[in-house]
């Protein structure tokens, strides 16, 4: 059974989790998209549990339980996700990174390498400033808030593409352009729709704070940390047909990070290349 806390921070903000178990599994620090909460890995925890595999998902600053932290960089957010580990009793663990959230996972790779045994980057952004992948990024609101001039700005480009509450999320999810039959599926199939919409409400508890937040700590690229202070193994994951952050990221992070290990699947975009993370998982053999 899944439970849901939150841990008070050093400076006083608080960072909410849910720990979805079982206590005796290989612990597993989820990073989740952007938007995203600490609800994304839900889908996926029955069957991680049976494998052998314990997923913690963690809310960024302006996620859901979390309180939000204007100004943060990527590295900023590692002393929160071993504040979880610490408060489950965790010493060393595996992160799991998804779109955004890729990015997460390998600065805590970098900044607390005694902590991670090993990174999954799933359908991630690269290094931003790597400017042909830049470049890249077309959906108008992330080149948008990457232009703005300041946050109130990158707030209200979020808001007129996503809506204050989100509302406008899954819509545009449809209608980007020529989705891939495998994330179309997904946007079709009632039990998923339904976990997106339960987990908008997590997502937008801020507005689009942690969103905005997001894409501004990412759109100056990674250098709050080292990325080839990464040592343990990393399994870079990618849907050659993802459009909304195209393959190309995935090859610049396996040539950047010490020893990635990189998997393209053809067909899989990027909604649909999450059912990846678990055979990635047993492919570590950490359980």
């Amino acid at each position: 059974m899944s439970k849901t806390r939150t841990v008070r921070l050093g400076d006083g903000r608080d960072a909410g989790f849910t720990d979805y178990g079982p206590a005796g599994g290989a612990p597993v620090l989820w990073c989740h998209g952007g938007p995203g909460s600490r609800l994304e890995p839900a889908a996926f925890a029955p069957t991680a549990a049976v494998a052998g595999f314990r997923l913690i998902g963690i809310d960024r600053p302006g996620y859901g339980r979390s309180t939000p932290h204007p100004g943060r960089s990527i590295a900023d957010w590692v002393p929160d996700a071993l504040a979880v580990a610490n408060a489950v009793g965790i010493d060393r663990f595996t992160a799991v990174g998804l779109s955004t959230g890729g990015a997460y996972a390998l600065a805590l790779a970098a900044l607390a390498p005694e902590r991670v045994r090993a990174v999954i980057a799933c359908c991630a952004l690269s290094d931003m400033r790597w400017r042909e992948g830049k470049a890249l990024m077309t959906a108008p609101q992330v080149a948008g808030i990457w232009a703005a001039n300041d946050r109130a700005a990158a707030m209200a480009v979020a808001i007129e593409a996503l809506g204050e509450d989100g509302s406008k999320m899954l819509t545009q999810a449809a209608e980007a352009p020529a989705l891939p039959a495998a994330d179309l599926a997904l946007l079709q199939d009632p039990a998923w729709l339904a976990g997106m919409l339960e987990a908008t409400r997590e997502m937008f508890t801020f507005g689009v704070q942690g969103y905005a937040d997001d894409r501004i700590a990412d759109g100056v690229g990674w250098g709050s940390f080292d990325v080839a202070k990464v040592r343990c193994p990393v399994v870079v994951l990618h849907g050659e047909a993802d459009n909304i952050v195209p393959a190309q990221h995935a090859r610049h992070t396996a040539a950047i990070v010490p020893g990635a290990k990189l998997q393209v699947v053809p067909a899989l975009g990027h909604f649909s290349i999450a059912s990846q993370v678990l055979p990635a998982l047993k492919s570590l053999k950490l359980a």
